[in-house]
């Protein structure tokens, strides 16, 4: 069975994105315009916004107008908005846009200065609503309306997306869709990575939803533009001090006109952007200059074989003698749980590994009993598996002297005669001293040490 989620990503040691100019960090601040496409009756939808405002825990009210949290939302239009595009404009900050295309069809001048800086404009979905209840047929249409409506208000079709309240069927959507150079309903990295959904090549390039303003409109969050000032310098003191160890990454940060756009929260911003700017390792980009980058550093691979995509036939076939002549063990292994993360030697040795543990003693006792001697009359008659033959031969166990031979012959008999198995040792990089060393000494053990060390080897 295979596991959709990839629990792996990158591993312990993350690639060099390469950044430019040898940056030890890519910093993308985001600002998400969504005033005038949330939730209102207004705009034909059935109850006002509860999402996202200066009213913690606030409530939908159905049929209803919401005039508080209307004008909640208008003030990052009118006033929010502006405050935040001369921050950025003054500093010379590249600024990626989530746009939703209702909010910026309502907001020609805002758009205008977007376009008058040179500022990424991605899509933020159709309205600002959740898609977690709406079907794959409605949550599609609302995708290509978004696109028409984005390209019509802004000149150009958007090249990235971001949905934000997405449903379990967004990524294949979007992916589906092919127009997107990258899309950002992920979480889950600091560094941009590629999915394949039906044979198509996706660039993700992860968001977040903690070095963000939402958290100033949610429970257990900033109360104070001190406290998000303090977030941003330590998640950016923290990335770029592992930048400089050799891991550089990326640091997204999301901000909202409503929220940010607020004098003590936007005086926060202004000053981390001063912090930032006394840094020259620093990689300021907007979210498609990161999808250029990755492209051409860092462009899609395939393996040709990932234990996670074989069928059953192919995985048993290629590793059901890891364990000697046990393909149950490989059988389990694929019924139970592939993913990304077996997709490595430890992750499958892990996992075959387990499935032998699970076993009962008597069942584990039959897959030792199923291992050839070693340097006994099976290799000498070459009936040994390819795996068992290529192990014993890098021992060197085929070009024993008689006396060598005899002494493992006598040691083979004694051992099986006492622990009814035949002695179980990985002797890949041992010589043949090393192997008779380990032989003579382990048949001094009793036999539940010596049954747990043979299902160990």
């Amino acid at each position: 069975m295979n596991y959709p989620r990839n629990m792996r990503g990158y591993g312990e040691r993350t690639p060099n994105p390469k950044w430019p100019n040898e940056a030890s960090i890519a910093v993308q601040f985001v600002i998400n315009y969504e005033e005038g496409g949330e939730s209102c009756i207004l705009h034909g939808d059935e109850e006002s916004e509860k999402f996202l405002s200066e009213i913690i825990d606030a409530e939908a009210w159905p049929n209803q107008r919401h005039m508080n949290m209307e004008s909640i939302y208008e003030y990052g239009s009118r006033s929010g908005f502006w405050r935040l595009y001369r921050i950025f404009t003054e500093s010379n900050i590249p600024v990626t846009v989530y746009g939703v295309a209702t909010a910026l069809a309502r907001s020609p001048e805002q758009v205008n200065a977007m376009k008058n800086a040179n500022w990424e404009i991605a899509s933020h979905g159709l309205k600002w609503l959740d898609y977690k209840d709406k079907n794959k047929e409605l949550e599609k249409k609302d995708l290509e309306e978004a696109i028409s409506i984005h390209t019509a208000v802004t000149g150009s079709p958007p090249r990235g997306w971001y949905l934000g309240r997405c449903s379990k069927n967004t990524l294949d959507l979007v992916t589906e869709n092919g127009s997107f150079d990258y899309i950002s309903d992920s979480y889950n990295d600091d560094l941009p990575y590629w999915i394949n959904l039906n044979g198509r090549d996706q660039l993700v390039i992860p968001y977040t939803l903690d070095i963000n303003d939402m958290r100033f409109a949610t429970k257990q969050g900033f109360n104070s533009g001190t406290q998000f000032y303090d977030y941003l310098k330590d998640s950016f003191d923290i990335l770029i001090e592992e930048g400089r160890a050799g891991f550089p990454k990326m640091m997204n940060i999301g901000l909202h006109c409503r929220l940010a756009g607020r004098p003590g929260r936007a005086m926060a911003v202004k000053r981390f952007i001063r912090y930032l700017k006394t840094h020259n390792d620093v990689w300021l980009a907007k979210r498609i200059e990161i999808a250029e980058h990755w492209k051409t550093k860092h462009p899609p691979t395939r393996e040709k074989l990932i234990p996670s995509q074989m069928s059953k036939s192919q995985f048993v076939e290629l590793f059901g003698n890891i364990f000697e002549n046990t393909p149950v063990i490989a059988r389990k292994a694929f019924e139970s749980e592939l993913s990304n993360s077996t997709d490595t030697i430890l992750g499958l040795n892990a996992a075959l590994c387990f499935q032998f543990r699970k076993l009962s003693p008597n069942e584990k006792l039959k897959i030792l009993v199923s291992h050839p001697d070693l340097a006994g009359n099976q290799l000498e008659k070459k009936l040994l598996t390819d795996e068992s033959e290529k192990e014993q031969y890098s021992a060197g166990l085929d070009v024993l002297s008689k006396s060598e031979k005899d002494r493992f012959e006598n040691l083979n008999k004694a051992y099986t005669l006492k622990f009814k198995h035949p002695f179980i040792l990985a002797v890949t990089g041992l010589t043949k001293y090393e192997i008779l060393k380990s032989f003579e000494a382990r048949l001094e053990n009793n036999s539940s040490v010596e049954f747990q060390t043979a299902c160990n080897e």
